[in-house]
């Protein structure tokens, strides 16, 4: 009884194993059990090649049963044309022997033809159950994936929470540190930048009045200055004019 008990309770124990490797990833136990059936189809297509050729046996020995019967029957025409009837006599007795023979081997064959198409129709319709189970655990596959993603997701989107209180806020608010203080590197550092900006800021003024006023004297030359162009107002022109008419006097 003690002995019963514990085999009992080993089974037990073995049957929830089982129950935890076939339940922790269905998809591979269905994979294993497609391949197990490719096997298995793989041998009964082996065996069907050789019963094939037990049939292609049996096929000749009618096909040869069938040439000896018409030989006989030739011979036994053949003798009583020429009227020894003793001799197609003997003829007679091997023709019913073939004969017999004949029908039995075309029974045969009947049988494994018959056998060989049904075992032909059956490989066929498991091949394609085959084919619709390799389909199936592919789109198993992926759905089981997809909806493990969303679990996912889903569980990420209730347990994230931001708050200072929580340890996500407090990292964030040890980022946000960080970027104040990079950007606080980059604020001194332009800072500094700055020593000696008035002398640059001084030297571009001075080169740009150079170029305006370069840019003056060349409208004037060519005869395209105005008021509005060179910045320069009709009293200040009126009373240049008048001092060169002075000169010119």
């Amino acid at each position: 009884m003690i002995l019963g008990k514990l085999w009992k309770a080993l089974a037990a124990q073995m049957n929830k194993i089982a129950n935890f490797f076939w339940t922790s990833d269905p998809i591979a136990q269905l994979q294993y059990e497609y391949d197990k059936a490719v096997d298995q189809l793989k041998d009964g297509r082996e065996g069907l090649e050789q019963y094939r050729a037990l049939v292609e046996r049996v096929t000749r020995q009618v096909v040869g049963d069938r040439q000896q019967v018409a030989s006989l029957e030739a011979r036994i025409k053949a003798y009583l044309q020429a009227g020894e009837r003793e001799t197609a006599s003997k003829f007679a007795l091997d023709l019913q022997k073939a004969k017999k023979e004949l029908a039995e081997n075309e029974a045969q064959l009947k049988l494994h033809e018959t056998a060989y198409t049904n075992n032909v129709t059956k490989i066929k319709h498991a091949t394609k159950k085959l084919a619709e189970l390799k389909d199936k655990i592919q789109k198993y596959d992926a759905e089981l994936k997809l909806s493990r993603a969303e679990a996912e997701l889903a569980k990420l989107a209730t347990s994230f929470n931001f708050d200072i209180t929580t340890d996500f806020g407090q990292i964030e608010d040890v980022i946000q540190d960080k970027i104040g203080l990079n950007r606080a590197k980059v604020r001194v550092a332009a800072d500094l930048s700055g020593e000696g900006l008035e002398n640059i800021q001084r030297e571009e003024a001075v080169e740009k009045a150079m170029a305006d006023q370069a840019l003056r004297e060349f409208e004037i030359e060519m005869g395209m200055v105005t008021p509005e162009t060179a910045g320069v107002k009709a009293d200040d022109k009126e009373l240049g004019s008048e001092r060169a008419t002075q000169k010119a006097t």
